[in-house]
């Protein structure tokens, strides 16, 4: 198998194109199998046709975020839930409201790359990122000022994580074949576990001493972090994997790939060796090479994927049925996250620049 490095977009395709800031209700409803569908015609005099109960507090049911003047790669809640960050092709980190008018109140600049991945700090007061520049970096969101700089990478950072309990650590996957693992208060990296291939997918499990890692061979690889070597492998997936994350109560794995399929691991210590739980079908991959994500709900019951067809796939983690396929986007849905806390909304992050937030049914 090719060994190959993906190539690093542009970056400068977009820079000749000011940013403009505008948010509005959306006017068109996503999931067409709710509607609320309010119709404006002489016919109807502007009647309700067919009233759903809301099930937010957003503004609107559906709210378009537009600002990005590049492709959006990566989107995140913060740990409350109230604010999201945006991660694109422009080199930026746009950060909104999730609540009102969804306002724009902050922009974070400084990487001389796409800005591949993101997450933020459990404390919400930091984000960190990863690019095309080689790097990964901490920026301290109040100000938007860089707080630090982890160099050893030699080539693209496709994604990273961080840990969700006890000391905080980053790990990063690399298009140079290594994961790094990080403490944010250090410049260098604490260790690097080293592969043979691109790294495209990290995750970090529950006790922080078990890495997941995924690339262009297809299988997923457990790594004991504390010896530093590959435990166990989850294979199904028959190309690269794109995503990876560790389920809410920590007993399962979320797996997205190029095949078209998500697929859900089971990850306890003790499990059957064949540990696929589920298969979802339903989110064609398309014709780009984007690393297209999934992610869990919040209490682990749904997941979700972005789509080369413009839409977002909602399914039950358990029976596997596809629940939502939500139109709106023109361009392939590369994120999609589900808000932290009891709302069931969810948001997604395209090719198309745009940010969608919207709520689901009950």
């Amino acid at each position: 198998m090719s060994t190959d490095k993906r190539k690093a977009p542009n970056d400068d395709a977009y820079l000749s194109q000011p940013s403009q800031l505008v948010k509005r209700q959306k006017s068109v409803p996503r999931d067409t199998g709710n509607a609320v569908a309010i119709a404006g015609t002489s016919s109807t005099g502007g009647a309700l046709i067919k009233a759903i109960p809301r099930t937010s507090a957003l503004q609107a049911p559906i709210m378009e975020l537009t600002g990005h003047s590049g492709e959006i790669f990566a989107v995140r809640f913060d740990p409350t839930g109230e604010h999201i960050a945006s991660g694109s092709f422009d080199r930026s980190v746009l950060l909104w409201n999730t609540y009102g008018e969804c306002q724009n109140y902050g922009q974070i600049n400084g990487h001389k790359g796409a800005i591949l991945d993101l997450q933020w700090a459990r404390d919400g007061r930091s984000i960190y990122t990863a690019t095309t520049d080689s790097l990964v970096a901490d920026w301290d969101v109040e100000t938007g000022q860089r707080i630090r700089r982890h160099i050893g990478h030699e080539d693209i950072v496709n994604t990273i994580d961080v840990s969700r309990r006890g000391v905080e650590i980053i790990i990063s996957g690399s298009d140079d074949g290594t994961i790094g693992v990080w403490d944010p208060r250090v410049k260098d990296a604490v260790d690097y576990l080293e592969t043979n291939f691109p790294i495209t997918s990290v995750a970090i499990g529950d006790t922080g001493t078990e890495i997941y890692s995924g690339g262009i061979e297809n299988d997923i690889k457990v790594w004991d972090l504390r010896q530093k070597v590959v435990v166990n492998h989850l294979r199904g997936h028959a190309d690269t994997i794109t995503s990876l994350g560790v389920s809410p109560d920590g007993q399962s794995l979320l797996s997205n790939s190029m095949d078209s399929t998500a697929r859900t691991w089971d990850i306890r210590p003790f499990a059957a060796p064949d540990r696929t739980l589920k298969v979802f079908e339903g989110a064609p991959y398309g014709l780009e090479k984007n690393l297209i994500r999934a992610s869990w709900s919040p209490k682990g019951d749904q997941i979700a994927a972005g789509s080369g067809d413009r839409t977002v796939c909602v399914w039950d983690a358990d029976s596997g049925k596809l629940l939502y396929k939500l139109p709106g986007h023109k361009g392939t849905v590369n994120d999609v996250r589900f808000m932290p806390g009891a709302e069931p909304i969810i948001v997604s992050a395209s090719s198309d620049r745009n940010l969608l937030l919207g709520e689901l049914g009950k």
